[in-house]
């Protein structure tokens, strides 16, 4: 191939000055290259090469050429396409409606959907890069390809027990029969039991709400999970009750941080430094018993100006005392859903271009690209997870030995 190059470099006395000049070169190459695999295919086709007659056993023949201009990262370029005569043959290399060559500049234009960039933002970067006009529908289209990918993975079959599973939702506005209507996005972040964390689940929803994940917590199982030791979720209401009809055995946190900030939106800013300091003891109590005699203290000083902070806490303690059973170790990881908030935080900050996606697929397809792009940095796990899966180890022995762990 390097002897080739440089005899055709010679023999066409050419001399190559910048990048253009490279770029027609390999325009011409790959021009040539094309038109000759195309040719072989209608030999394929046909069962005979172009002069071989004395092979020929069809009664379809080679009828000329046409022309199709395809658009490359080398530039645009003119491929002779060659035709049969009673229209049989199908291109392969290059199908019937395809004018980009290979998948490069596809995979280009994915890598800048993924990044957040708007289908506009990606044609005028694309015309300024490569001097190519590529509408935004046929941008729409190239990214569309992915949307079996999405399926595929939203189905993928998971591990049988999970040590950890962090749910959460975040909003969209999705134009919905020429109405711009709010979506729900409902993620599912599970840690295993290696200590590598994945996103286990992720969905478009109208409206957040138990019923909702329900449906999700049973695709779960329906995928191969087996178990989940232990659940954070925020404080929606029916949320205990879907994961207890579906993993009875699930340990259920409810997030602290989810909770004060839910019970402190109406504090008045002139007390909310001294009630969130003796929230403070309650939440960072050393154990239950503790925290429970500090919540009751909270109750008789506040009650008589904030008596729903004492009642939500009160009325929802079984599920936001849980972590008070285990080591500092496993309270870090799942008193609050801080893993996933940040997760959301990177989704938010790929999507914060578009403010209103034009249908619930695109908003997936985007969700989705931004979500591989984010989890290929996943490749380590915590660094105190040995401590955590020893702790895990005791605490759900049990359950562990039937999951042959």
């Amino acid at each position: 191939m390097r002897e080739m190059m440089q005899g055709y470099l010679k023999e066409n006395d050419i001399s190559i000055k910048s990048g253009n000049d490279v770029n027609s070169i390999m325009r011409d190459m790959m021009s040539v290259l094309l038109e000759g695999v195309l040719d072989e295919e209608l030999n394929e086709e046909l069962g005979y090469s172009k002069y071989d007659y004395r092979n020929k056993e069809t009664d379809n023949s080679r009828n000329g050429h046409s022309r199709k201009t395809m658009r490359t990262s080398y530039g645009d370029m003119d491929i002779a396409i060659p035709r049969d005569r009673k229209g049989e043959y199908e291109p392969q290399l290059i199908p019937k409606y395809q004018n980009t060559v290979t998948q490069d500049m596809e995979e280009k234009i994915i890598s800048m959907y993924a990044k957040g960039m708007t289908t506009g933002d990606i044609e005028a970067h694309l015309k300024e890069l490569y001097d190519l006009d590529i509408s935004d529908s046929t941008i729409s289209r190239i990214t569309d390809k992915i949307m079996p990918l999405v399926k595929e993975w939203q189905e993928r079959p998971l591990q049988e027990i999970y040590a950890v599973v962090y749910m959460d939702a975040i909003h969209y506005h999705v134009r919905s029969e020429g109405r711009i209507v709010k979506r729900a996005v409902y993620i599912a972040l599970g840690i295993d039991m290696d200590g590598k964390k994945d996103v286990i689940g992720m969905y478009v929803g109208e409206n957040e709400g138990a019923k909702f994940w329900l449906s999700i917590i049973n695709g779960l199982k329906n995928r191969g999970v087996q178990d989940i030791l232990i659940a954070c979720v925020d404080g929606l209401n029916g949320f205990p009750q879907a994961i207890e009809a579906v993993y009875p055995k699930t340990e259920i946190q409810q997030c602290i941080i989810h909770q004060i900030r839910n019970t402190t939106n109406y504090v008045s800013y002139k007390d909310l430094k001294k009630l969130m300091a003796d929230l403070k003891m309650v939440y960072a109590a050393p154990d239950e018993a503790a925290a429970l005699e500090e919540l009751e203290s909270f109750g008789k000083k506040w009650n008589s100006k904030y008596p729903k902070i004492y009642k939500s806490w009160s009325e929802r303690w079984a599920t936001l005392s849980t972590y008070f059973k285990y080591p500092n170790e496993v309270r870090k990881l799942i008193y609050t859903t801080n893993a996933i908030e940040g997760f959301n935080r990177q989704l938010r900050k790929v999507t914060k271009s578009k403010t209103v996606f034009p249908s619930d697929d695109s908003l997936l397809k985007m969700l989705y690209l931004a979500t591989m792009d984010i989890t290929k940095k996943w490749t380590g796990r915590r660094r105190d997870w040995s401590q955590i899966r020893a702790q895990l180890e005791i605490y759900f022995e049990e359950r562990l030995e039937k999951a042959e762990f």
